[in-house]
């Protein structure tokens, strides 16, 4: 048997059953042949399943940047690398490597998509190979010695000490100390004869994508992948639902084709600007802090996001952006919670409460979650471009500032125009920081003085 399976004649006998198997649900004399366990082998054969563009790229690289859109594959690419390099398989290293980091923007993040996803660390591994999954200490170990270790781009001076022989970074796009927790963990890849990373992500043109690019060919090697290119494995209508609506958009050349997509040149922000006012952390003495709401009109699956955005304001003028904790298809009450809890973190001086949508409603169901939350209720009646204009000056003149990356807020950012965003959404994040903005530096609103 061991002879029939390394032979030509048994490979094409097999994929010749494989293939009637598939159209006819019959199994051939070749495939009978096989035991439950060379099955499994063969299902967890990368070499045999793998796409080109998910197997490693020749070379003597040390940073594989696999540039990839939703669903393309780019974390069973990792999972693989991972597991290639824990175990010693060629062409990834000759020998069992040890230790390995995996980076991802936070623990739970890490834990769920990196190493517990359908296409994480544990699920790409036959069973009997698969490595000790210990949780409490974030660590997984091979049954030959060899470990790897979760890290959260959030507290990357964790990463500060320890070194690493590999590393797998995954989603680094929307990390939001993003350039700091990068570093901190190339410091740390020094273990082993040749240290490699493989860093998997969503493109989006922050700083430190646009980095690695710029080191293309100089010790990194890119790899781009489509949704579309990997559709076998996607949900039956994924396709037609999903890629048939956002197909040509801008969110869909990003998010599905895997392009890297700039400004578009009517934007009132670029993000030239917004990344040269950008610093790693807010000032300890800000002295006023918002957290302003941007309600939708409902709560169905399709309805627009509750924008939710703190940000604060220094003794100079300047603003700050804390954080963006927009979510989707949350009830009235649910985004009242989160809007609060947002408040009570980040000690927050009120919350100011767009009204358009819900009138006295909105401000009655922040106050039925906390009775005492100071609410500042505010109503647009300009167009969104229009009360956007005053605070995308402030952003020029160096005034509004980013506390970190905020790329899904940034994305709409630059995405706006004169006409909203490119495919129709409504910019919630982007309307919710309009209002903070103006609620803590913005003009003042016009007043009649009487005499």
């Amino acid at each position: 048997m061991a002879a029939d399976l390394i032979s030509k004649r048994f490979a094409a006998n097999l994929l010749s059953d494989l293939a009637v198997y598939a159209k006819t649900g019959e199994i051939g004399p070749t495939l009978a042949l096989l035991t439950t366990g060379h099955l499994e082998d063969i299902l967890r054969d990368w070499a045999f399943w793998g796409r080109c563009e998910q197997r490693p790229p020749p070379g003597t690289w040390t940073s594989w940047l696999i540039l990839g859109g939703r669903g393309a594959g780019k974390t069973r690419s990792g999972a693989e690398f991972v597991r290639a390099m824990a175990l010693g398989h060629q062409p990834y290293s000759p020998v069992p490597v040890s230790p390995i980091a995996l980076v991802g923007e936070t623990y739970d993040e890490a834990r769920a998509i990196m190493v517990e996803g359908a296409s994480g660390v544990l699920g790409v591994h036959t069973s009997a190979e698969r490595p000790d999954w210990k949780p409490a200490r974030r660590m997984l170990e091979w049954a030959n010695g060899a470990r790897a270790y979760l890290h959260s781009a959030e507290s990357h001076e964790a990463l500060r000490g320890p070194e690493f022989a590999a590393a797998w970074l995954d989603e680094v796009a929307k990390w939001r100390a993003g350039e700091a927790a990068f570093d901190q963990l190339q410091f740390g890849l020094r273990a082993g004869k040749r240290p490699r990373q493989v860093i998997t992500t969503t493109p989006r043109p922050v700083p430190l994508i646009r980095a690695l690019l710029a080191r293309e060919g100089k010790g990194v090697v890119v790899t781009r992948m489509a949704t579309r290119a990997n559709e076998d494995n996607l949900a039956p209508g994924f396709l037609s639902d999903v890629v048939g609506k956002y197909a040509g958009t801008r969110l869909g050349r990003q998010e599905l084709d895997g392009e890297m997509i700039d400004d578009r040149p009517d934007t009132l922000f670029l993000r030239g600007v917004i990344d040269a006012s950008r610093v790693p952390g807010p000032p300890d003495d800000l002295r006023r802090i918002v957290v302003a709401v941007d309600p939708p009109a409902s709560s169905s699956a399709g309805a627009d996001a509750c924008g939710i955005i703190a940000a604060g304001a220094d003794a100079h003028g300047n603003a700050y952006v804390l954080e963006d904790a927009t979510a989707q298809g949350l009830s009235p009450a649910a985004w009242a919670r989160r809007a609060i809890g947002l408040y009570r973190r980040r000690q927050a001086d009120r919350i100011v409460a767009e009204v358009n949508q819900g009138g006295e409603m909105v401000e009655a169901v922040l106050r039925q979650v906390d009775p005492d939350v100071p609410v500042r209720r505010v109503r647009a009646t300009r167009g969104k471009w229009l009360r956007a204009e005053p605070v995308a000056a402030l952003y020029e003149q160096g005034r509004v500032r980013h506390a970190g990356t905020f790329a899904e807020l940034e994305d709409e950012m630059a995405d706006f125009g004169p006409d909203g965003l490119s495919d129709g959404r409504s910019p919630d994040r982007l309307d919710a920081l309009v209002w903070a903005i103006t609620a803590l530096i913005g003009p003042a609103d016009p007043k009649i003085r009487r005499v």
